[in-house]
Formats: C-alpha cells, structure tokens, sequence
C-alpha cells in the first residue's frame, strides 16, 4: 500500500499523516511538498506512478491532496483506475475506486424483449443512477461543514501535541 500526501512549504502535515495511519498503520508514506493544483513537475508523484503495480492502493486524507484542478484530477483518476490502481479518498470515501467500480457493475436488468419493458429497464436504470448522484451532492454539501469542523479538532490535537495550551489559561488563587 501505498501514501501519498502533499502540501506547500509552509503547511504542517501531522493530521493528515495521523488520519492515514489510523486506517493503514502499514502504509509506506511518500511526501511531497508541493501543491496539488498541477500535475506537473511533482517529482515524488511521477517517481510513485512509475512504480505502482495492478493492485497496489495509494490513500489521500482528501480529494484536494491529490488534485484541486478538477479537469486534471479526473484523468488521473481515470488514468490510475484504469492501470488496476485502487484510490482512496478518507474524507471523500463516495469517489474511492472500489465505490465508482462496483457503480459500473450495476447491469440493466430488461424484462423480455417488449419496448415497454425496455424502457421500463432503462428507466429503472437511470432513476439508481440520479439517485446516486443526488446522494453526492447531498453528501458533498454535508461534507464542507463536516471537513470545516474535523480540520478544526485535528488542529487542536495537533497544537496540543506541539505543547501549545488550548483554551482559558486556569485562573491562579
């Protein structure tokens, strides 16, 4: 199993890596300094890519570890998924590979070979899949405030760690 996990010069990492290893205590974590709006020029990204084999997992604490350009980020998705690579997304666990692959297994189950039954099939078909998509939605819009809230205790866990008091100094007598 495989990490990855980027951030810019002056970002600090612990939570990331804790939330990581909480799930994949045995992952070998790679770090990059570096932003995940491009693709280009992430040495420790393209050193990893050429060497993932069919059935290794890399782990992102967040989608936007891995890419904030929406367009570049899908074709690497797609890209890495179609290479037999498995993605995991912790904090976006709807888009991991495993969730979009068993999506597209899902067959249109027709009943005979009468034109009502098959538009019967495809609607049925196509209802599973808006349903699908409206849960995203919804699941993104809970998420923003769920991300905004689990970033704030990881941080607070992480100045504790670093010696920093949190809160209202006890009052001395």
């Amino acid at each position: 199993m495989v990490i990855v996990e980027y951030q810019l010069p002056k970002q600090r990492i612990e939570r990331q890596v804790r939330n990581i290893a909480a799930e994949f205590p045995e992952a070998k974590m790679v770090y990059e300094v570096y932003t995940g709006t491009k693709f280009q020029n992430r040495k420790e990204f393209d050193k990893l890519l050429g060497k993932l084999k069919q059935g290794d997992t890399i782990v992102f604490d967040s989608v936007s570890r891995m890419s904030r350009n929406a367009e570049e980020g899908v074709e690497m998705y797609f890209k890495l998924v179609d290479r037999g690579i498995n993605l995991v997304f912790l904090k976006e666990r709807y888009i991991d590979s495993e969730v979009y692959l068993s999506s597209i297994s899902d067959k249109i189950e027709l009943q005979g070979t009468d034109e009502d039954e098959i538009f019967k099939g495809l609607n049925n078909y196509f209802r599973k899949l808006a349903i699908k998509q409206i849960q995203i939605a919804f699941d993104q819009s809970e998420k923003e405030v769920m991300d905004l809230r689990q970033r704030t205790k990881e941080g607070l866990v992480t100045a504790k760690l670093n010696g920093k008091q949190i809160g209202v100094a006890p009052l001395s007598a």
